[in-house]
């Protein structure tokens, strides 16, 4: 049986965790929105303007204007044809494999993708190729495998969450057929890479042509939520073959008023957000790097730390608690089978506490 223990949030970098207040570098609130006082303001407003819920399907009675302004928000800040809101992030990429399904030969997934595409690629009603984690020279294997004239649907992260690596994109998409399409959830990348903040396709400098973009907003936006940034066909496809969407209520009204609070906030601060997260991120790693660390140059604010023994791995924990800092251990599906620790670098850390997370790994 997995035991779950209350971990509670005192401030967006400190926890209380069985009566210690400690560091905290962990979950994905890599600016630390979710306590931004103008977005938190922002979801009190919408309860008070417009209740808790609508307690229906948009296809029926709960299609309420606060979506659609979210929505025009956006897919104008991602540079999209069109968005739609999902009740969260991990049901983006089934909705879509269900308005999809059975439009493609193959469906193509990294071996390390995130539980949510598994998912999804189950729903495609197609045969399922796995291809190496983020290697191009075997998706360009995998794409031959399926034959001439096959129809693909690639299905990968697009910031993989164990260490911050992005995929290729530009590369899959090269070998990619042209009536092909790539399904990105990017629930890490969204906000967090590109110069604009538009997520892995931005930093890959890619067009979005044969891309179907899946986010979350409870990640770098700070509330609730999920997204898919694709064209108004794929709308209306969802509408007519998802049965995910269709029977869902979409996810509460104060959130969806607080989801566009939060991204005005990500348009006139989202640079500085960006900057100081990059500085953060490559200060512990240049740090981690002189003393020995071998931390690849990957564009993600997340430093993975892998213990060689069950043994290492107590003892790492019992160090990072008497340096007063939580210890991040997980076991993760697209992680190590064995568990690691998962260093997440925010915005709002400050130099004394990265400083200590240094020291505490460099001492260890």
């Amino acid at each position: 049986m997995i035991a779950l223990e209350p971990l509670q949030q005192i401030t967006g970098s400190r926890v209380r965790w069985r009566g210690r207040e400690l560091i905290y570098f962990s979950g994905c609130d890599y600016f630390r929105l979710a306590s931004e006082p103008a977005i938190l303001k922002a979801a009190v407003t919408g309860l008070k303007k417009f209740g808790l819920n609508v307690a229906a399907s948009r296809l029926t009675t709960g299609h309420h204007k606060i979506y659609e302004v979210l929505e025009e928000q956006l897919a104008k800040f991602f540079g999209a044809e069109d968005a739609l809101l999902v009740s969260n992030g991990y049901l983006t990429n089934i909705v879509v494999a269900q308005a999809l399904a059975g439009n493609f030969s193959h469906a193509l997934l990294d071996e390390r993708a995130h539980p949510a595409l598994v998912d999804a690629a189950n729903q495609l009603d197609c045969p399922i190729l796995r291809f190496k984690h983020r290697d191009a020279d075997d998706f360009l294997r995998t794409v031959a495998r399926c034959g001439g004239g096959a129809r693909l649907m690639v299905l990968t992260d697009g910031m993989f969450s164990h260490d911050g690596s992005a995929a290729p994109l530009k590369a899959y998409l090269k070998f990619l057929p042209r009536d092909g399409m790539m399904m990105v959830d990017d629930a890490h990348g969204a906000g967090v890479l590109g110069r604009n903040g538009r997520g892995t396709p931005e930093l890959e400098g890619v067009s979005r042509r044969q891309i179907i973009q899946c986010m979350t907003l409870s990640k770098a936006f700070g509330v609730f939520g999920g997204a898919i940034l694709g064209t108004r066909e794929l709308r209306e496809k969802i509408f007519a073959r998802s049965r995910s969407f269709v029977g869902s209520t979409p996810f509460p009204l104060p959130l969806a008023n607080a989801a566009v609070q939060s991204l005005k906030i990500m348009k006139s601060r989202g640079g500085v957000f960006r900057r100081r997260l990059n500085e953060n991120a490559n200060y512990v790693k240049d740090a981690l790097r002189k003393s020995g660390f071998g931390i690849p140059g990957l564009p993600g604010p997340i430093i993975p730390v892998h213990a060689k023994s069950e043994s290492e791995s107590l003892a790492l924990k019992k160090h990072l608690l008497a340096a007063g800092i939580f210890p991040p251990f997980l076991k993760y599906p697209n992680g190590s089978a064995t568990g690691y620790f998962r260093f997440v670098i925010s915005s709002g850390h400050s130099r004394a506490q990265l400083d200590k997370l240094v020291n505490a790994l460099k001492s260890f």
